[in-house]
């Protein structure tokens, strides 16, 4: 299904050095803030108090979540936990104040708006749980990044699987540079946005890999730059329709999700928008900088009745 035709190929590597300045001064501003404001880490992240708390009626998070702020907790995450009526509350860690007086207080100005709610249980997170934390997606991360680097190496050509993950790295970078620029909270569900947009990007990347190993193929006058306007421009219908298609739906969860979904919703559409951006003009940009040709892709055919011994059987006919 093709609802955008496009006849006439669009010249993006003409203006490939233009947007890849762009790209590096956007992620040089990222890594910038990154390194003087760093990321606002949630209390998965930090430490703080755990509570769980159950009412006799399905529980209202948003009524919840202002009392529990009225208190003074900037940063407190509120969301369901099993079932509606039960609720768990997330608090940082307060100067000066122990996890039991903070899981007081907090129970006591539940009880001013609910008498039935009961504690079912409190605890306390420690900074080495979140320094757990950190090494563990960091691992993760890691792990998705040399799998991508992998399996496009195998499938395509290595420079392919370089440009890919320069690309993909690009989308981390700056999701990470916008999160420390307007210090969002930084939590566990943030954190599977960022790989769940690897996994994304690398998708777009993979289909435009493909579809330039096709074009060399079928198009051998075409210089690697004509080829690859080729490739991109045959993909646009596609990557608007899937691409406008999983935006609404994060845009759905953005407005309408609630606090509990914002910022991973957040980090989504950034992921999103830069994801279609770095894999045209990134990614591919980059293997064309990379020296990419026919030759790394399309195996020149061997002569009709050549010895497969003879080193000039697999000469081009």
């Amino acid at each position: 299904m093709e609802f955008f035709r496009i006849k006439k190929d669009i010249p993006f590597m003409k203006h490939a050095l233009i947007f890849n300045a762009i790209s590096f001064i956007t992620f040089a501003l990222a890594v910038f803030f990154l390194f003087t404001r760093g990321l606002h880490l949630s209390v998965e992240f930090t430490g703080g108090t755990v509570m769980e708390v159950a009412y006799s009626q399905p529980a209202e998070l948003a009524k919840v979540r202002e009392t529990v702020s009225g208190l003074g907790y900037a940063d407190v995450q509120v969301q369901s936990f099993g079932t509606p009526r039960d609720v768990l509350i997330r608090l940082p860690v307060q100067k000066g104040v122990t996890s039991a007086q903070q899981s007081e207080q907090v129970l006591q100005a539940l009880k001013a708006n609910d008498a039935d709610v009961t504690l079912r249980r409190t605890e306390f997170v420690g900074p080495q749980v979140g320094d757990e934390l950190v090494h563990g997606g960091l691992m993760a991360l890691g792990m998705v990044v040399l799998g991508i680097v992998i399996y496009l190496a195998f499938r395509f050509e290595w420079k392919f699987g370089v440009a890919a993950i320069i690309a993909n790295l690009h989308d981390v970078v700056i999701i990470l540079g916008f999160f420390a620029f307007f210090q969002w909270e930084f939590s566990l569900s943030v954190l599977a946005a960022v790989l769940a947009v690897l996994g994304y990007s690398v998708n777009e990347s993979v289909v435009i890999f493909d579809r330039i190993r096709e074009a060399f193929r079928k198009y051998r006058k075409m210089t690697t730059s004509e080829v690859i306007d080729h490739a991109i421009t045959s993909t646009m219908s596609r990557t608007i329709i899937t691409h406008a298609s999983t935006e609404a739906m994060v845009l759905s969860m953005l407005f309408f999700g609630g606090p509990s979904l914002h910022y991973f919703a957040m980090a989504l559409t950034i992921g999103i928008l830069f994801g279609i951006y770095s894999s045209v003009f990134v990614a591919a940009a980059i293997a064309m900088w990379l020296g990419v040709k026919r030759e790394d892709l399309v195996s020149a055919p061997r002569k009709e009745g050549g010895d497969p011994n003879d080193p000039n059987a697999g000469a081009a006919v």
